[in-house]
């Protein structure tokens, strides 16, 4: 198989079929879409958008959460991630819609959108594109909410320090490949600037016409046995660089994974965020 990467590869029944088994077998996007949804203020919600919604893992706990009348729209344009999604969740409530995130607003009414949430992908979308269709879409007073990887971001819960015993699986595999295929990691300090910090967040929300009302930087706890499997999915396989075939990776992360156990403790951080479409807007 050819390496992937995590802007281009969604559309492979590969990627689709792996990242459906983990989110069916490990909990980390289950929690997030909890986390999301339950910020959304979905009790009375009559129309709410799971944007960049993938396999369903975001849709299925919206649907837990909202009124039996309301309807759910699953926004993604891997027509591959959409196809493993519908196998598994069927709700009258859910329909799917393989469309950018960008182009939201040619698919839902304009100003009929109780809640749009986006679970852990708002990065890799123009931001000031999709943030500005959400705002045509929201009713006023609707939520946006939407996460954004601690390292994306350039924020670090503190359980990252005192829970963490050891270097990271991701460190790991590049000594790995350093030792035994010769790959030269990228000079220390290059592009280590947040790709989406929340200053840069909050400008491009307030230029869309939208409101920050709350944030939280949270920590997700795993296992290393998860973050294999999540690096495992050839989209996350690393190292992003060297030219490695998605085998030449796998074989990287075993021999990396090998030099930890299955249970020692992870930490992901998340900068969580909810905005709103003011009350006043016209």
């Amino acid at each position: 198989m050819a390496p992937q990467d995590a802007l281009t590869g969604w559309d492979e029944n590969a990627t689709a079929e792996a990242y459906e088994a983990f989110t069916r077998i490990h909990p980390m996007y289950n929690v997030t879409s909890l986390d999301l949804a339950g910020r959304a203020g979905l009790a009375d919600a009559g129309l709410v958008v799971d944007l960049c919604g993938g396999a369903g893992a975001t849709a299925r706990a919206i649907l837990g959460l909202v009124p039996d009348r309301a309807r759910v729209v699953s926004v993604d344009s891997s027509g591959a991630m959409q196809r493993v999604g519908r196998r598994s969740l069927s709700d009258p409530r859910l329909s799917w819609i393989t469309a950018p995130a960008e182009q939201l607003d040619a698919h839902v009414p304009a100003g009929g959108v109780d809640a749009v949430v986006c679970n852990s992908a708002i990065w890799k979308a123009d931001v000031a594109a999709v943030f500005a269709a959400v705002a045509r879409v929201l009713r006023p007073g609707g939520r946006f909410v939407f996460n954004i990887g601690g390292g994306f971001a350039g924020v670090h819960h503190p359980d990252e320090r005192t829970v963490r015993t050891g270097p990271s699986l991701n460190t790991l595999i590049h000594l790995v490949a350093a030792r035994d295929h010769g790959y030269t990691p990228p000079p220390k300090g290059t592009d280590t600037a947040p790709k989406l910090p929340l200053e840069t967040v909050t400008t491009e929300l307030a230029a869309a016409g939208l409101a920050l009302v709350e944030t939280e930087v949270t920590a997700q706890h795993g296992t290393m046995a998860e973050k294999k499997a999540w690096l495992s999915i050839p989209v996350f396989a690393r190292p992003a660089g060297g030219g490695f075939t998605h085998a030449q990776r796998m074989e990287i992360l075993d021999a990396a994974y090998s030099l930890t156990t299955p249970d020692t403790p992870t930490v992901t951080s998340w900068l969580v965020a909810v905005a709103q479409r003011p009350v006043d807007t016209p």
